[in-house]
């Protein structure tokens, strides 16, 4: 019996040959078949099982067993259909179960190729277990079929494992030519050697070397075979002049491929993009695997709309070229530098934000493989110097149930500057998308949506930005969200299944976002040049006063008064999207102050009022809703043609996003209760709430007093809504509701308390309010990611603007009641007199439509 750390193949000549396996040895063998694996794994079992060894067969392949049912061998089955992530957890899991130095046989890891068509993956999976193995003292035999994985596999695998070995069975003999034996040499171990008997004949003669490597190669195809997704994806271009059957045969292997099983979004997919898309997606995908949520919402909104044949719909697209990072890139670059025992850490319990934080800032400043490096190159080479976006595109993302709206980043390169720059700036991009995978937010997300389990690689969206030069800057006319269901009807008139927009001019970061001092312009499609301002001073007070754009000299994305706009690019009709601000003239003129320009009003009347722009975004909200049969949250550009005299306003709409709108519905009509007791009323007010219908019990109010907050500094400011955070976890399931100055969840504690929305998800009513001595004023959100936070949380917002008639706020009634923070939060001590937490006794809110009335008493 060898010593303790030596072990046999079964095959004493090899033995001899190779030094015997040591403890630790993870073995590949390459083979022209199963059977010839079989063969010299059985050896190698026979011998163990002699030793009394371990023995333990992981069978996960679609070809016969390599082991009948006996005594001795342990068979554990492990399921890859579940794909990388999960199949490499079990078996780690299932290796760390196990005795020290058991000995392992794997089914061939070339069958992984049948299911996750991926060289990519089936390298990754084994780039993670063998150290694992190697750590365990283990000893395990791997197979490879023969030129069935591209050559930068083979090379990773070689990289790896202790030993590489060449198994040839020619006229029934049986040859071995080692090409890797870690740890040890010999004169002869590198020669192809004749396994006859207990003998290994090394072939040393030039001569019989010659002889028998002629004879290999006319046995196998040229080493420099393709990774195994371009192989199919040949194929699948072939098929396009082939008959229907194997043209849907190959389209249902690409929307595996590239889409996976998406339940309701794989559905749309087969139902709308054909074969030649499916090949347009590959032929842009640089990696292999899944392009994630956001780009098959994107393509299939798009493959929707195209399929209308309506003109006036189609005739206002703007085309894209759009790149894909496939999701096998992500784990590829965790492996590649040496993160996956993190990533493993980080999928426990125990270590879920710990871990993932600590990854976050790992994946920040990671080196990608060369070959994707040159990949990146050929994408910047396409899009030469015009502006692109980087965007999160996860496995699960944009999917019915799970939007993850502003969960992950998207990054604007405006792409300037040398090719190395460019470079840098986009491999950055990419890393900032890849860390925001582990963003608190984002970690936060999953745990509260049960989604900790579930695999959720990030792939990447790489769009060209929609717009121009105007001047030294990029920007499209303008932009916004647009969503299918108008939840937040302002007016009893209103029909909330025409849909609603919220538009700005320049970049659309300031339609999704929160974290500014500014205003979008909210849309009712079917009434679309009204507005919810009550008079000119309103719509003064709410107008846009600033724009996002792309610095083409500074290579950054900025800010511009929207009044600069008209002076970088002339040619544009702007008053399509600005009227007069007769208002903001009058307070110049009262302070004396004399204007560079005539003030303006974002308010788009006369691209809504003159043109089909609020019709034409109607009919694809409309079309898309009426193909996912659920309402439906769109992000879109604008950009106006140059005019000529005489013709009409031409404009083209590029849909960049798409995804289920997740809504709660009106709910039943509420029965509105009478007012008898002014003084018993906490709320009462007529519109600016979002939830439907609505009767719910509060059982606890959590306020913040605004004359103490505005008093605080910064970092007392912050310390509020840290301290929210503990109540919003203290205070879980008891139906308690939030009232605060301003905006929550703003990233300026100036505008509101700056809490993340994991802060304040269990709240069952947000409340926002003026407090004019701050300039704390609610921002109604609709449509941005904020709002979509909320009714996936089944939160109700109400805006409370006090300084109108028709709206009553009684705080002192709730600060009347014991103060419970410190009861709740300990650790509050000294934000008594900010935050004021009243535990209510039969208090109820209700809201209703219809009337556009709330009351809360």
């Amino acid at each position: 019996m060898p010593g303790y750390n030596h072990a046999s193949t079964g095959l004493p000549g090899l033995d001899l040959t190779i030094d015997d396996l040591r403890l630790g040895d993870n073995v590949v063998w390459q083979v022209d078949a199963i059977d010839d694996y079989r063969r010299i794994a059985q050896a190698y079992v026979d011998r163990a099982r002699q030793e009394g060894r371990k023995l333990v067969y992981l069978r996960f392949a679609r070809h016969e067993p390599l082991f009948a049912p006996e005594a001795g061998v342990t068979e554990h089955r492990v399921d890859p259909s579940v794909g990388f992530e999960s199949f490499a957890h079990s078996v780690h899991r299932l290796l760390s179960t196990q005795d020290r130095a058991a000995f392992y046989v794997l089914d061939c890891l070339s069958d992984l190729l049948e299911i996750w068509h991926s060289d990519l993956a089936v390298m990754n999976f084994f780039k993670v277990t063998c150290p694992f193995l190697f750590e365990l003292d283990a000893v395990a035999y791997f197979a490879l079929l023969r030129d069935a994985h591209a050559s930068a596999t083979i090379a990773g695998i070689r990289e790896t494992t202790q030993l590489l070995l060449d198994l040839h069975v020619i006229d029934g003999q049986t040859y071995v030519h080692p090409l890797k034996v870690w740890g040890r040499h010999s004169p002869t171990m590198f020669f192809p050697h004749l396994i006859r008997g207990d003998e290994a004949i090394s072939i040393t003669s030039s001569a019989e070397a010659a002889q028998l490597f002629s004879r290999i190669a006319r046995n196998t195809r040229p080493t420099t075979r393709p990774d195994h997704w371009q192989v199919l994806l040949d194929r699948a271009w072939s098929a396009l002049s082939a008959d229907p059957e194997t043209q849907e045969r190959t389209r249902a292997q690409l929307l595996e491929m590239l889409i996976g099983a998406r339940g309701r979004m794989g559905e749309l997919c087969r139902r709308y993009l054909r074969l030649p898309d499916l090949l347009a997606i590959a032929d842009r995908e640089i990696g292999s695997g899944s392009i994630g949520g956001k780009s098959v919402g994107m393509l299939v909104a798009r493959a929707i709309l195209e399929h209308t044949a309506d003109p006036a719909i189609v005739d206002r697209l703007e085309p894209h070229d759009s790149y894909y990072l496939g999701s096998d890139l992500f784990y590829t670059y965790i492996v590649a530098n040496g993160w996956w025992r993190l990533w493993v850490r980080h999928k426990s319990a125990e270590g879920y934000f710990s871990g993932g934080a600590e990854l976050a800032a790992e994946l920040a400043h990671g080196r990608f493989p060369h070959t994707v490096s040159e990949e990146f190159v050929h994408l910047l080479e396409h899009f030469g110097q015009s502006p692109i976006i980087v965007r999160s595109s996860s496995l699960l993302e944009d999917d019915f149930g799970n939007a993850f709206a502003g969960k992950y980043e998207s990054v604007f390169c405006a792409n300037q500057g040398t090719p190395e720059e460019r470079y840098r700036a986009f491999e950055s991009a990419v890393r900032r998308v890849y860390a925001s995978a582990m963003s608190e937010e984002a970690l936060a997300y999953r745990h509260s949506r049960g989604l900790v389990e579930r695999d959720e690689q990030m792939a990447v969206l790489v769009q060209r930005v929609s717009g121009d030069h105007h001047g030294d800057m990029f920007f499209p006319h303008a932009a916004g969200v647009g969503n299918s269901s108008n939840l937040y009807v302002w007016d009893r008139d209103i029909d909330m299944d025409a849909g609603m927009l919220r538009l700005v001019v320049g970049l659309g970061t300031r339609a999704v976002d929160r974290s500014v001092r500014d205003y979008a312009r909210i849309i009712a499609l079917d009434k679309p040049t009204r507005t919810q301002h009550r008079d000119e001073s309103e719509a003064s007070r709410y107008s846009q006063r600033r724009a996002d754009v792309l610095s083409l000299v500074g290579n950054d994305l900025r800010d511009l008064p929207v009044a600069d706009l008209p002076d970088l690019d002339p040619r544009t009709d702007w008053s399509l999207f600005f009227s007069p601000d007769h208002e903001a003239r009058r307070r110049w003129a009262e302070l004396g102050r004399r204007p560079g320009g005539e003030p303006a009003l974002v308010d788009f009347r006369r691209l809504l009022g003159d043109t089909d722009f609020a019709a034409v975004m109607r009919r694809i909200l409309a079309t898309l809703s009426q193909a996912y049969a659920y309402p439906v949250d769109i992000e879109f550009t604008v950009n106006i043609a140059r005019a000529t005299v005489g013709s009409p306003v031409g404009f083209t709409v590029n849909l960049v996003q798409c995804r289920p709108l997740q809504t709660r519905g009106l709910g039943a009509p509420v029965v509105m209760p009478d007012i008898d007791a002014p003084e018993e009323v906490i709320i009462a007010a007529t519109g600016e709430f979002m939830g439907g219908n609505v009767r719910l019990p509060v059982e606890y109010a959590v306020a913040v007093r605004p004359d103490a907050y505005l008093a605080l500094d910064p970092e007392g400011q912050y310390s509020v809504a840290r301290h929210i955070g503990h109540l919003n976890a203290a205070l879980a399931g008891r139906g308690f509701m939030l009232i605060g100055p301003g905006r929550w969840g703003t990233t300026s504690p100036s505008l509101g308390v700056p809490v993340r929305f994991a802060e304040i998800r269990n709240t069952a009513v947000l409340v926002e309010f003026t407090y004019p001595a701050g300039a704390f004023r609610p921002e109604l959100s609709y449509g941005s990611h904020f709002f979509q936070d909320l009714v996936e949380a089944g939160i109700f917002y109400a805006a409370l603007f006090v300084e109108r008639d028709d709206v009553t706020f009684n705080l002192s009634r709730l600060l009347g009641h014991d103060n419970a923070l410190l009861q709740l939060d300990p650790d509050a001590t000294g934000l008594e007199g900010v935050i004021h937490v009243a535990a209510l006794d039969g208090v109820e809110l209700f809201s209703d439509i219809v009337s556009q009335r709330l009351i809360c008493r």
